[in-house]
């Protein structure tokens, strides 16, 4: 039997091998997509929501603190965001019992040595917040919601930039 799931796993791992996937960090710290996501320069952007998302984009994005190693940056990004908080259900005395939230990025990675706007992308995430009778309890879930989206979206936004690194790579390999 124990043969068997060996054998089996044997057979699903060649097909897979050969379909062209491979790992976007290859090389760890030293590849080249982790070398520029570390080169990339994210201003400050406005907003209690831009600070969380400038922050979350610094720790997805490995950048330098100051004090430390520093990374001559490469790439600026340059990120726009729009938060909106909307009602979804209203009971039957016109009270809001639901409220949506909603984080919206639009962004670009420029490079920095020619202009070139490498990536002109959108990110967004939305959550659901119960609106209930304690006012304290409510701006709290708002304010957790915004904190979550604001990792999501920066997950987002520093995968596809990742991508779009990896892609400029293999063209600049070819």
């Amino acid at each position: 039997m124990l043969k068997r799931a060996a054998l089996l796993a044997l057979a699903v791992c060649v097909p897979l091998s050969a379909c062209g996937l491979q790992p976007m960090y290859a090389g760890g710290s030293n590849s080249t997509v982790a070398q520029g996501l570390a080169a990339i320069d994210v201003p400050a952007i406005p907003g209690r929501d831009g600070w969380l998302v400038r922050n979350a984009l610094k720790d997805r994005l490995h950048v330098a603190r100051a004090g430390q190693d520093s990374v001559a940056p490469a790439y600026r990004l340059d990120v726009r965001l729009d938060d909106a908080l909307e009602g979804l259900g209203v009971l039957n005395d016109d009270t809001i019992s639901r409220e949506r939230r909603i984080l919206r990025s639009r962004y670009q990675l420029i490079d920095l040595a020619t202009g070139e706007i490498l990536l002109d992308a959108t990110a967004g995430s939305d959550a659901g917040v119960d609106v209930v009778s304690s006012e304290y309890a409510t701006i709290a879930a708002e304010q957790t919601a915004l904190e979550n989206l604001a990792k999501d979206v920066a997950e987002r936004m520093a995968t596809r930039i990742a991508l779009t690194l990896r892609e400029r790579e293999r063209g600049a390999a070819q």
